[in-house]
């Protein structure tokens, strides 16, 4: 029984805590919230891929920092992540800017 009061309780308060998340997809119309989801998810896709590339050059600083890359391959393999690193921040830094031009047309 204090089991079952506990969990409608829970589910009150999630279903409470949603609400805004809830309210805010459902005023947007249509067209307007596809194009923001595909904005959304573009960015959530650079956002990965950015923390995957600062997680790939940590680990190659790790491996030259305990011997398994040499001087000259870490200065390669590291200009070519970093490289990779940029052009990311890049997309990125676009996209939100895209996302900011189309939140606020006026505004551009």
């Amino acid at each position: 029984m204090e089991f079952l009061a506990v969990l409608i309780i829970l589910l009150a308060v999630i279903f409470f805590v949603s609400a805004p998340l809830r309210g805010a997809t459902a005023a947007t119309p249509g067209a307007e919230q596809a194009q923001s989801t595909e904005h959304e998810s573009e960015i959530a896709e650079l956002e990965a891929a950015r923390e995957a590339k600062y997680r790939e050059i940590r680990d190659a600083d790790l491996d030259h920092r305990t011997g398994k890359l040499s001087d000259a391959d870490y200065a390669e393999v590291d200009a070519g992540l970093r490289a990779e690193a940029v052009a990311i921040l890049g997309a990125l830094d676009r996209a939100h800017s895209g996302v900011m031009s189309h939140a606020e047309p006026g505004r551009a």
